[in-house]
């Protein structure tokens, strides 16, 4: 079940409020407990056993950790911390990474060992991060013991965050987790998200997907030049308003049910360096490498070769984290290098170019990134790249380049002004008036319209 369905949107999410609004102010954790679990099992009913395995895990070890802590045995907690770690990680490689182990294992060395060809659990790489952090933070003292497993799991399971983030970490939510107040002002802010992000997703989301489809589809030999810029592009705008969309959609239902999730963008394509754009996309995530990665191995406070370490080895996880496929490895290993690269050479020379070209320069860096990040067959991603330096041999330009070009000007132009913070201050001047309202209904009219006769409504981030 995805947020932008039919389904969600008409009977999973009003039924889920009205029951969670009606029941007893005590019992809500449990009734968000219970849905999110419907909600998790409707697609996978099969893989709610590895969730709740994961939840019972990690309360188990959050309670050792704590009163190992409470006995002043930091050797048995940092014991009990590590073993959370290896199960978390454990089930990420049996799930996510085997058959990428056991294909390289075979190309290796010539052997034919058969694939297990698991299916990857929905979310399972959000789930686990956010269970994982919940102990280290315990035993760094940051974070309370939870006591209640059905609190705990209300959590780890919780639907609007589930499957695609923003990664929530304990600490961040344990109070409202325990003692939320839920407003009608802060309910009709989430809805107000909500419908935004909706907007993105099915209006400008899945139609700049449907352009990079069909420029993919194409036959290399009849692409052009401009023909190959433009579904680059396209892909862009679709993997942008498909994440940051469902992110919206996200932070909205947790205004509704009384919390505060993190943001996780901040208008990435208007940055001005390539180490100014991850610190606008997926922030939640990047926020988890630094904290639970990068400093733990000394961040930058041990020279700058260790520091260069440290960068290299969070960006290869990252590239890991995305999927278990090569293309993912090299474009982590793209942005790593490429950061430092900036870090030590390029970025006392950017601050004196005009910001017009310094966000050139980092919007053109990424789209070649989306390259290496949108073709797992790294010989057909390496042949796109070829054709986008205009040394493929193909035309610049051809009758079907300007044909999807005009038919998508519109698109393109919404897509643009949508990745910019223009449209949220324009927002802001009619906020609370009839003019958003008719706004906000407009967008959710034309959503439920689109998705009524979608045939194309995919969902990128379901496979991390």
């Amino acid at each position: 079940m995805v947020f932008s369905s039919l389904l969600f949107l008409f009977r999973f999410l009003p039924l889920f409020l009205a029951v969670y609004f009606l029941a007893p102010r005590r019992f809500r954790n449990a009734v968000l407990f219970l849905g999110s679990l419907i909600f998790y099992g409707w697609g996978e009913p099969l893989y709610i056993s590895l969730l709740l395995f994961s939840t019972l895990v990690d309360f188990i070890h959050g309670k050792l950790v704590g009163s190992f802590l409470y006995r002043q045995n930091r050797k048995a907690a940092r014991c009990a911390v590590a073993s959370s770690v290896c199960i978390n990680l454990s089930l990420l490689a049996v799930f996510k990474y085997m058959d990428f182990f056991i294909r390289s294992l075979n190309r290796l060395t010539g052997s034919t060992v058969p694939l297990p060809g698991l299916a990857l659990p929905i979310g399972i790489s959000f789930y686990t991060f956010q269970t994982m952090s919940y102990t280290i933070d315990i035993y760094r003292g940051q974070a309370p013991v939870q006591n209640n497993i059905i609190n705990f799991g209300a959590y780890v399971s919780m639907f609007p965050q589930l499957i695609a983030g923003p990664i929530v970490r304990y600490r961040d939510i344990s109070e409202k987790l325990c003692f939320r107040t839920e407003s009608l002002s802060q309910f009709s802010t989430g809805v107000r998200r909500f419908v935004l992000g909706l907007g993105k997703k099915v209006l400008l989301a899945n139609q700049a997907g449907a352009l990079w489809a069909e420029i993919h589809s194409v036959f290399p030999k009849d692409r052009s030049v401009l023909m190959v810029w433009l579904g680059i592009l396209a892909f862009a705008f679709q993997i942008y308003f498909d994440f940051s969309g469902y992110s919206d959609m996200a932070v909205g239902m947790g205004h509704m049910l009384g919390f505060r999730f993190p943001e996780n963008f901040n208008y990435p394509y208007i940055s001005k360096s390539i180490t100014e754009f991850w610190r606008r996309w997926h922030i939640s995530l990047g926020t988890w490498f630094k904290e639970y990665v990068y400093i733990p191995l000394g961040g930058n406070r041990k020279g700058g070769l260790l520091q260069v370490r440290n960068i290299l080895v969070v960006w290869l996880l990252t590239g890991i984290w995305h999927g278990a496929s090569l293309n993912f490895l090299l474009w982590g290993a793209y942005f790593g290098l490429l950061l430092l690269l900036e870090k030590f050479v390029f970025m006392k020379y950017l601050g004196k170019f005009p910001s017009w070209l310094r966000r050139s320069y980092a919007f053109l860096l990424v789209l070649f990134g989306w390259v290496l990040f949108a073709f797992e067959d790294m010989g057909e991603g390496f042949r796109y790249l070829l054709q986008m330096t205009g040394a493929a041999g193909l035309s610049f330009c051809s009758p079907r380049t300007l044909f999807l070009l005009s038919g998508n000007a519109v698109l393109l132009l919404f897509c643009a002004l949508g990745a910019t913070p223009l449209p949220a201050k324009l927002a802001e001047r009619g906020k609370h008036t009839a003019l958003e309202l008719l706004f906000l209904s407009l967008v959710l009219f034309l959503s439920v319209a689109s998705l009524v006769n979608a045939t194309y409504n995919p969902f990128l981030y379901f496979r991390f």
